[in-house]
C-alpha cells in the first residue's frame, strides 16, 4: 500500500505541474490587456507601460509562469485589483457554500440512484427495470439550467414550499441554510442518480451470478443479508470511484447553479471574476479548483486499491475462486 501510494504521489506532481501550466496559459492567453482593464479611465500610455512593467506583463510568457509558480509554492497566489482581497481570502470564504452545496446534492443522487440500482438489479429485464434504466438515459440528456428553471416554477412559484434564490450561512440558521440549498442541491443531484444507478445496477446484476451468491442462496441465508451485505458490498467498488470524481467535477455544474440560485460559492465567484475581467482571482480560484479535482482522484485510487487483508480482495483476486468472507464464515458458522 505504501508502494501504491508513492507511486502515485510521484505520477501527481507532473500532472499538477501541468494544471498549473495550463491554468496559466488560459489567464494569460486572454484577449485583452490587465494593465488597461486594472487603470480604467486613468489609462494612458505611460501609466499602461509602467503598470506593465510592475507587473512584468512585459516579460516573456515562460519567465512569467515560472515567477508566478513560485509564488503559488510559497502559497501567495494574488491579490483582486478589484477588492483588494487575496485569492486564498476569497476562496475560503465561498468554498463552505460550494462544499455544503456539493455533498448535499452527492448525498441526494446516492439517495436516489442506489435504491433504484438495487431494485433493477434484482428485477433485471422487467418492466420497472427498462423502464427505470430508460428514464435515467433520458435524465443524462436534460441539462443542469433546465432542470434548475423546472424546479424552481414547482416549488418556488407553484407550491411556494421554497425560496427560489439566497443563502443563509449554517451558523446563523441552520434550517433556513438548508431551505436555500434543497433546490440547487436537488438539481445537481438529478444530474448525478442516473450515472450512479446505471453503474451500480451493471455491477450488481454481475455479482448476483457469482458462485458465492449461489452458495449464500443454498446455505439459507435471508435474501436480505445475501442482497445487501454479499452482493452490495462488492458491487460499490466502481460506485466508490464514481462519487469522489462526482464531488470534484460537480463543481463544473455549480458554476451553473450557483449564478441560477444566488448562492456565494466558488462558481459564482468564477462568473464574477469573468465578468469584471479579475484575472488573477480567476486565475488562482481555477488552479484551487483543478488542484483539488487532481487530488481527490487520488484518494479515490488510494481508497480502493485492493490489499490482501481487506474484505474485497477475494472478488479482485481471482475470477475462479472469487466468494464472500462472511459467506465462508456463515458456512462454517452452520
Amino acid at each position: 500500500m505504501l508502494g501504491f501510494v508513492a507511486r502515485r504521489l510521484l505520477y501527481l506532481v507532473p500532472v499538477l505541474v501541468a494544471v498549473s501550466l495550463l491554468t496559466f496559459l488560459i489567464a494569460s492567453l486572454l484577449p485583452g490587456d490587465l494593465a488597461y482593464v486594472i487603470l480604467g479611465d486613468q489609462a494612458t500610455p505611460e501609466k499602461v507601460e509602467a503598470l506593465r512593467h510592475d507587473m512584468g506583463l512585459d516579460q516573456p510568457v515562460w519567465w512569467r509562469y515560472l515567477g508566478w509558480l513560485g509564488h503559488v509554492l510559497q502559497g501567495d497566489l494574488g491579490r483582486s485589483f478589484r477588492t483588494g482581497q487575496t485569492v486564498l481570502q476569497a476562496v475560503a470564504e465561498r468554498l463552505p457554500v460550494s462544499f455544503e452545496l456539493m455533498v448535499l446534492a452527492e448525498i441526494i443522487g446516492l439517495a436516489i440512484g442506489v435504491p433504484f440500482a438495487i431494485a433493477c438489479a434484482v428485477r433485471s429485464g422487467s418492466v420497472f427495470d427498462r423502464f427505470m434504466t430508460g428514464t435515467a438515459f433520458g435524465m443524462l440528456s436534460v441539462p443542469t439550467f433546465l432542470s434548475a428553471i423546472l424546479l424552481i416554477y414547482l416549488f418556488a412559484v407553484e407550491l411556494r414550499w421554497l425560496p427560489a434564490t439566497g443563502y443563509v450561512p449554517f451558523q446563523e440558521d441552520p434550517v433556513g441554510n438548508l431551505r436555500f440549498l434543497v433546490l440547487p442541491a436537488l438539481t445537481l443531484a438529478l444530474a448525478e442518480w442516473p450515472g450512479i444507478m446505471r453503474v451500480l445496477r451493471s455491477d450488481m446484476i454481475a455479482t448476483l451470478q457469482e458462485d458465492y451468491i449461489a452458495m449464500a442462496k443454498a446455505k439459507g441465508l435471508k435474501p436480505s443479508r445475501i442482497l445487501f451485505v454479499h452482493a452490495l458490498k462488492p458491487s460499490s467498488l466502481t460506485l466508490v470511484t464514481i462519487t469522489g470524481i462526482n464531488i470534484g467535477r460537480l463543481i463544473g455544474g455549480a458554476v451553473i447553479v450557483e449564478t441560477i440560485f444566488a448562492l456565494p460559492g466558488i462558481g459564482r465567484l468564477l462568473v464574477g471574476a469573468i465578468y469584471t475581467r479579475d484575472l488573477i482571482i480567476l486565475q488562482g480560484a481555477v488552479l484551487l479548483v483543478a488542484a483539488g479535482f487532481v487530488i481527490m482522484n487520488f484518494i479515490v485510487d488510494a481508497l480502493r486499491h485492493p490489499r490482501p487483508q481487506d474484505p474485497l480482495w477475494p472478488r479482485l483476486s481471482s475470477a475462479s475462486t472469487r466468494m464472500s468472507p462472511s459467506v465462508r464464515s456463515s458456512g462454517r458458522a452452520g
